[in-house]
C-alpha cells in the first residue's frame, strides 16, 4: 500500500550548508496494516507525512501509494489523489472555522468529488459527537475538535490513513477512545494506518512499532 524508495529530503542553512532531514533507502507498509511510527523531536517524522501525503516533495526518490507514484503527479492530480486515497488526521486539527462539524467533513468529501451526508453524519455520531453536527469548531472542546478531525479523516473512504499524533491535544480520559476509534475503523475497512506519536502507551497498543532513527539514515549517521 504505502512503499518509499531512496527518500532524500534536505534544506539549505543560512550559512549555505546542507541539512539532511531525510534518507530512508526502503520502507513499506502492506495494505490494511497498522504502523506507529516514533522519532526524537525535529528527526522528520511531520516531513515524511507531508511527502507521503503530497502535501511537501522529496528531492528525491519514489513515494508509492496504492501503486501511484505520487511525484509523478501533477499538482492538481495529486490534490484529487490526495483527497480520494489518503486521509490525514492533522496536529492542528486544520479545521474551517465558519463551518459546521457536520460541514467540515462534508467539505472534505467536496474535495474528492463526493457528497455522502449520511457517512459524515455517521461518523460524527460514532465520535460522540452526535448532539454537536451544528456547533462550529471554537463552540467545541480540543477533544472534540480532534474528533471532528479523525471522521473527516476517515470519510472518503482512505486507503491510507496517515494520524499526526492525533491523541497530543486530548486528554487522557479520550485517547484511549480516539485511537480505538481510529484503529477500528481503518480494521472495519482494510485501511492502511501510519501513526505518529512520541506517547509509550499509544505506541504499546500496535503489533508494529517503528522508530525513524532506525531506518532514517540521515539520522543514523551523526
Amino acid at each position: 500500500m504505502l512503499h518509499l524508495k531512496d527518500i532524500q529530503k534536505s534544506y539549505v542553512e543560512p550559512d549555505g550548508s546542507i541539512l539532511k532531514i531525510l534518507d530512508i533507502p526502503d520502507f513499506r507498509i502492506a495494505a490494511g496494516e497498522q504502523v506507529v511510527l516514533m522519532g526524537q523531536s525535529g528527526s522528520g517524522k511531520t516531513t515524511l507525512l507531508h511527502i507521503i501525503a503530497g502535501i511537501g516533495q522529496a528531492n528525491s526518490g519514489q513515494v508509492c501509494v496504492a501503486g501511484t507514484d505520487i511525484a509523478r503527479l501533477s499538482e492538481s492530480r495529486r490534490d484529487l489523489f490526495r483527497a480520494r486515497t489518503i486521509g490525514y488526521v492533522f496536529q492542528t486539527f486544520n479545521l474551517l472555522a465558519g463551518f459546521s462539524a457536520l460541514e467540515n467533513v462534508l467539505l472534505g468529501m467536496t474535495f474528492a468529488g463526493r457528497h455522502d451526508a449520511a457517512r459524515a453524519r455517521a461518523l460524527l455520531e460514532r465520535v460522540g459527537l452526535t448532539r454537536r453536527l451544528s456547533h462550529k469548531p471554537a463552540m467545541l472542546s480540543v477533544g472534540e475538535q480532534q474528533r471532528v478531525a479523525v471522521a473527516r479523516a476517515l470519510a472518503n473512504r482512505p486507503k491510507l490513513l496517515l494520524a499526526d499524533e492525533p491523541t497530543a491535544n486530548v486528554d487522557r480520559g479520550h485517547q484511549q477512545q480516539i485511537i480505538a476509534l481510529i484503529r477500528e475503523t481503518c480494521r472495519e475497512e482494510n485501511v492502511a494506518l501510519l501513526l505518529v506519536t512520541h506517547t509509550t502507551e499509544v505506541a504499546d497498543q500496535f503489533e508494529r512499532v517503528e522508530h525513524l532513527e532506525r531506518f532514517n539514515q540521515a539520522v543514523a549517521s551523526l
